[in-house]
């Protein structure tokens, strides 16, 4: 049974650091598109950061580049997001998911229905 399991969430002051963490379970991350995405109550869900397999091309939301940066530990099987620098709006609830086999994707899609297994949701409250 695949499984994603989120941790790290949590209350931060604006400028502050968090780290989440995504570990997988009955899937190998490494061969996968993996992003993460966030969603606040009553807007729409959208991909944050995106990258293929866990040294492969990454991609950043433009409101998000170069304060959050997504990578991965193969020998752990876990996609991580450090966010740095953190604001209100980054306040959300992130998930972490899995697209395309990378095999079959050149380039990571960043649409909700190109990814089919999903974390159960960490929240990042960012308020002083």
């Amino acid at each position: 049974q695949v499984q994603l399991v989120e941790s790290g969430g949590g209350l931060v002051q604006p400028g502050g650091s968090l780290r989440l963490s995504c570990v997988g379970s009955g899937i190998d991350l490494n061969y996968y598109c993996m992003c993460w995405f966030r969603q606040v109550q009553g807007r729409e869900r959208e991909a944050v950061s995106c990258i293929r397999g866990f040294n492969g091309d990454r991609d950043y939301l433009d409101s998000v580049k170069g304060r959050l940066t997504i990578s991965g530990d193969n020998a752990k099987n876990t996609l991580y997001l450090q966010m740095n620098r953190l604001k209100p709006e980054d306040t959300a609830d992130y998930y972490c998911a899995t697209g395309p086999l990378i095999r079959n994707a050149p380039l990571c899609p960043s649409d909700i229905l190109s990814y089919k297994y999903w974390g159960q949701g960490t929240q990042v409250t960012v308020s002083a």
